[in-house]
């Protein structure tokens, strides 16, 4: 099969996802000796001018992964850095054995990572976002997401608060062993209060000392007092749900 080079300069590896007027494909940059594999993002028809006036406007220091932008006859690409890790949905699923540190770390991370995208345009934020694309490196500690910009409607700054959110109720669960403030910031997760990420990451850091403190006095309890705590947080989220079905 025909090798196929972008610009004299991308060797184009493997395509990973093809749709009308837009493809993304990993790459390999063969003028970058260092870091020389890259994704590239591939807009046609309708999207050119869309994506081109979006990327256009995204600034180096709100996404270091942007490496460049450029027409190639009547595709417009654009070049981000690739990132490692699994997808979030293999990492962390119903049934899983992460302890409430690894939850809240990579919890904590998740929302970082969504942080420091506030200020890109929301086609862009939130299709980091979706789960294919939110990346967990275990071994590493690190979450990262994969820029693949899959054409989607017009988005307002409120998809991204609430995808983020989408993604840490999938780290934390809400299990009975989990302190009442973390079942109600679930609870205002799932009912979408936050208008913005700058909101949801500062309500998040404001609970965040006292979820640790509770995990440690649960986790210092004997047995048969943890027994006690699930169940009596078990009736209290009943009855908390009954007054409040949302």
């Amino acid at each position: 099969m025909e090798t196929m080079l972008v610009r004299e300069r991308y060797k184009v590896v493997r395509v990973l996802w093809s749709e009308t007027d837009y493809a993304l494909a990993e790459a390999v940059d063969i003028q970058d000796r260092e870091t020389p594999a890259c994704l590239l993002n591939f807009f046609e028809g309708e999207q050119m001018a869309r994506y081109g006036r979006l990327c256009s406007a995204v600034r180096q220091e709100d996404c270091p992964a942007l490496r460049g932008l450029f027409l190639e006859n009547d595709t417009l690409v654009a070049v981000f850095d690739p990132c490692s890790g699994e997808e979030i949905d293999r990492v962390f699923h119903r049934g899983d054995r992460w302890e409430w540190r690894d939850r809240l770390d990579f919890a904590q991370l998740v929302l970082h990572q969504a942080l420091s995208m506030a200020n890109l345009p929301p086609e862009i934020s939130c299709a980091a976002m979706l789960s294919d694309n939110l990346r967990i490196d275990v071994e590493k500690r690190r979450v990262s997401v994969r820029y693949m910009l899959r054409p989607a409607p017009e988005l307002g700054p409120r998809e991204l608060p609430l995808l983020a959110g989408d993604q840490v109720r999938k780290i934390l669960l809400g299990r009975l062993d989990s302190p009442d403030e973390e079942a109600a910031f679930l609870a205002r997760l799932r009912r979408g209060e936050f208008p913005t990420i700058v909101a949801l990451y500062a309500a998040w850091r404001d609970i965040l000392p006292g979820l640790q403190e509770q995990y440690e006095i649960y986790e210092n309890k004997n047995f048969f007092a943890r027994g006690i705590t699930r169940v009596k947080r078990w009736f209290s989220r009943k009855k908390k749900r009954g007054r409040n079905p949302g």
